[in-house]
């Protein structure tokens, strides 16, 4: 019975699979075309920025 909490809390969902799957090296089997491309590099940069910000607030507002 614990084991599954534990497993439901580490549960990422929709939302966090998105995340990884941005990350994650493009499959060569896989067709993509160019607005796909860049549209999952404008995500890894708004991604980026908006992690940035977070860490640069919680220092300026702890420190």
């Amino acid at each position: 019975m614990s084991d599954n909490k534990v497993k439901g809390f580490f549960k990422l969902g929709e939302f966090g699979n998105y995340f990884i799957q941005v990350f994650q090296k493009p499959d060569p089997n896989k067709k993509t075309n160019i607005n796909l491309r860049m549209m999952h590099g404008i995500n890894k940069i708004s991604i980026i920025v908006f992690l940035l910000a977070l860490i640069f607030w919680i220092v300026k507002r702890f420190i």
